[in-house]
């Protein structure tokens, strides 16, 4: 069966909300349960890939013509059935869609305009990730840092937000290009090995938790005065993440969903998309039993 992994990487802000007030946030990101990270969860991203696909395969009229009057009957094209049901009905899709995950976090630093912040738990999943799906892809293993320190380029003291780190060691071999082939953009991907830096666990879920956008919205009424005011929380643009789908049956219509989004590499998903928000850039990798690419 044919197996494909999304690099999904933010071209604008992205905000995937929990619908519920905590604390001063009144619309928090949506965050994993046990580790806290921010997330997508497979079902948005389902709807959304269903969304593009029938934009690109639009329903047809059978049984008379596009006059609302014509007695036609619409019917959805048969490859969005294929892969994600029929809507209305018991009919289930040909494709299992994962939660998207955090791989990169853009972090602000003294030290150039940003870095790419990862951690050895995030690049463990990762890795077994890629190993369920068959792919060949290695992520290196065994990844270890201290508090305090990073991996990456050395660069002395390395200023991320109003923290300080100190050089610990290179980046394990071959993980920038592993990580690379996620990102869509080759120029995005010339300058990975020299932004990208590995935090112990603990010190990146603290910019998980701290460093995410948070941007105020507003509603004014007809004399311009401010009628309800909000604060939001998003992933800023730049940010890398994945997604894994696999097929659930034979004819699931996969080969037909990786052609479309080889042809038009963007995808729009999460709330606000009305002004911009939402949208990924798109890397795709496929994959077959046996492990080949």
């Amino acid at each position: 069966m044919t197996n494909l992994v999304l690099g999904l990487l933010a071209e604008t802000f992205v905000h995937s909300g929990t619908g519920r007030n905590e604390g001063a946030i009144d619309l928090p990101a949506a965050r994993e349960a046990a580790t806290d990270y921010p997330f997508i969860p497979g079902s948005s991203l389902k709807g959304a890939l269903r969304d593009y696909a029938r934009q690109e395969w639009p329903d047809k009229t059978v049984g008379g013509d596009e006059n609302p009057d014509g007695g036609g009957k619409k019917q959805q094209d048969e490859r969005v059935t294929q892969c994600f049901g029929k809507e209305g009905a018991e009919q289930a899709g040909g494709l299992l869609v994962s939660d998207a995950r955090l791989l990169l976090l853009p972090v602000r630093s003294l030290n150039g305009a940003y870095k790419w912040a990862t951690c050895p738990i995030v690049l463990e999943r990762l890795r077994r990730d890629l190993e369920r799906m068959n792919f060949s892809t290695v992520v290196p293993g065994g990844i270890t840092v201290d508090e305090g320190n990073y991996l990456g380029k050395d660069e002395g003291q390395l200023y991320l937000e109003e923290r300080v780190f100190k050089y610990g060691a290179d980046l394990p071999e071959n993980l920038a290009s592993a990580i690379g082939e996620l990102v869509p953009h080759e120029e995005t991907r010339a300058r990975l090995s020299d932004q990208l830096v590995i935090l112990s666990d603990k010190d990146f879920s603290w910019f998980a938790r701290y460093a995410l956008s948070v941007q105020a919205r507003n509603v004014l009424d007809e004399n311009k005065k401010s009628n309800n005011l909000w604060y939001e929380e998003s992933l800023p643009p730049d940010t890398l993440m994945y997604a894994l789908i696999a097929e659930r049956t034979r004819k699931s219509g996969i080969d037909d969903l990786k052609a479309l989004l080889e042809k038009t590499p963007w995808l729009q998903t999460g709330g606000n998309e009305t002004v911009g928000m939402g949208w990924f850039g798109l890397s795709v990798l496929s994959g077959e039993e046996g492990g080949e690419k």
